[in-house]
């Protein structure tokens, strides 16, 4: 299995249709230390999980029936927009805890939209039951090849970039954005997932030694609440030996804060889950190691301008 041949073409497969998104090099948030910043909140429908729409898209043919999706909100919002710009029909299924921000979003796109009462697992199975009754394409937001190797395609664009970080720190949801990470990086860098308390299914399943059930709940559980960790993020993570460490819902609050007082970049609470883990010591670099951190997700809720 050749992951970074995939994401080349992954890449080539979707250049013209995703923002190739900035980088920054900065000081402050009180580390002592300078820290990269990847601002993949600056994506399309506002996190990085644009690239794995289009890819998945871009891929091969879609049926008549046009195409299906369960999400927390962010995977909907961009399967959405690139389902509309690539002339699809496509039918979303979120759980009321996406929250009126990332639901609009949706709404704004076009898509059908249905709500569901609980989490992102009970948006999950309607999409599914959708999708045998109508032949309808899912595109699942996290375990899936074509998934991966898209959201992949932001650590190749980061190191065209200049990236000279030794680790990389990553949130993570169902897996989609750090087995992209740890499919590319292939051990050449130290990639650490950065999970929620409440929230923290990889951390679970290296415990366990295989993906299981995990609660849902806190800030960030609309974006980084899968309640099983995806076998493929899973796979890598063991194969490549990926560190966890886990934040409170108080440390990404913090996060996001400072984000936005010190550099204005705005961003929801998953989007500073990977800075909060070296504000709060969670994960501590060693002296003269170089960090990264992505910056994955933008839509705050309530919407700060509506």
């Amino acid at each position: 299995m050749n992951w970074q041949e995939w994401i080349k073409a992954a890449g080539e497969r979707i250049n013209g249709y995703v923002v190739r998104t900035p980088v920054l090099r900065t000081g402050g948030f009180g580390l002592g230390y300078e820290v990269d910043l990847k601002l993949e909140q600056l994506q399309h429908t506002g996190t990085f999980k644009a690239r794995g729409a289009f890819n998945t898209l871009l891929s091969g043919p879609v049926p008549q029936a046009g195409i299906v999706a369960a999400s927390g909100g962010n995977h909907g919002a961009a399967v959405a927009y690139a389902a509309h710009r690539l002339g699809h029909t496509a039918h979303i299924f979120v759980p009321k805890i996406a929250g009126p921000s990332k639901i609009g979003l949706i709404e704004r796109t076009g898509a059908q939209l249905t709500v569901v009462e609980g989490e992102y697992a009970d948006a999950a199975e309607a999409a599914a039951e959708y999708e045998e009754a109508t032949g309808a394409m899912q595109i699942h937001a996290y375990d899936a090849q074509a998934t991966v190797a898209g959201q992949g395609t932001c650590f190749a664009e980061w190191e065209a970039q200049g990236l000279e970080a030794d680790t990389v720190l990553v949130a993570v949801g169902g897996g989609g954005l750090i087995g992209g990470a740890l499919a590319w990086l292939q051990g050449n860098r130290k990639v650490v997932a950065v999970e929620p308390e409440t929230s923290c299914a990889l951390n679970a399943a290296l415990a366990k030694g295989a993906p299981c059930d995990v609660s849902v709940s806190g800030v960030a559980a609309n974006a980084l609440g899968a309640r099983k960790v995806g076998q493929i993020c899973y796979d890598l993570a063991v194969e490549h030996k990926a560190q966890s460490v886990l934040v409170s819902d108080d440390a990404i609050t913090k996060a996001q804060l400072a984000l936005w007082q010190e550099r204005r970049l705005l961003v929801e609470p998953a989007g500073a889950a990977a800075l909060s883990a070296l504000m709060s010591g969670a994960y501590q670099p060693e002296k003269g190691e170089r960090v990264a951190v992505i910056l994955c997700g933008a839509n705050v809720a309530p919407d700060p301008l509506t």
